[in-house]
């Protein structure tokens, strides 16, 4: 699907889309979503749902506003619904101080669920950047992420790219001060 007409991004600022998007399964059922066009029925086979299980996540996402309706067409007197992302990109509040961060949660996950013999590439650097250092990075990531998305064909398979840039706690602030 072509995403010249949809929004660049959706800020999730509700607690009913925070919860949308909290659960595993819808998360995945958007990522079916990211490049084109599904009925219940394809995102209930991409996904390895039921077709009820996957009709109720995707009405849970189209009320919080996350996915809508972009085409319908009737088949043998049904009509199939065509769902898609309602932005090119979702945008989650920061999880403040001890909050759960479920992007990083849901990457996880995905890594897991991942095929163990698949060619995955997955590294932590611990690094030691100024503030200039630490913005320039930020926006270079940014920027190949992007560079790659817009290269995206849907015909092939799916990859993610999952990347965190952050400053760690200090250790007495991480375990509550104790050693």
């Amino acid at each position: 699907m072509p995403t010249d007409g949809l929004p660049e991004t959706f800020h999730v600022t509700t607690d009913e889309q925070l919860r949308a998007v909290s659960n595993l399964t819808r998360h995945r059922i958007m990522a079916v979503l990211r490049f084109e066009p599904a009925t219940i029925t394809q995102i209930a086979e991409r996904v390895g749902l039921a077709k009820g299980s996957s009709s109720y996540h995707v009405r849970l996402l189209e009320r919080a506003g996350l996915v809508k309706v972009v085409r319908t067409r009737k088949v043998r007197g049904v009509t199939e619904r065509y769902y898609a992302m309602a932005a090119r990109a979702i945008v989650l509040p920061d999880p403040g101080e001890g909050g759960p961060d479920l992007l990083m949660r849901h990457v996880v996950a995905d890594l897991e669920a991942s095929p163990a013999d698949g060619e995955r590439h997955v590294r932590m650097a611990h690094l030691r950047l100024t503030e200039e250092q630490f913005a320039q990075l930020g926006a270079r990531l940014d920027a190949l992420a992007d560079e790659y998305r817009e290269l995206s064909d849907p015909s092939l398979p799916d990859v993610s790219l999952a990347f965190a840039l952050f400053r760690p706690a200090q250790r007495g602030q991480a375990d509550g001060g104790s050693k």
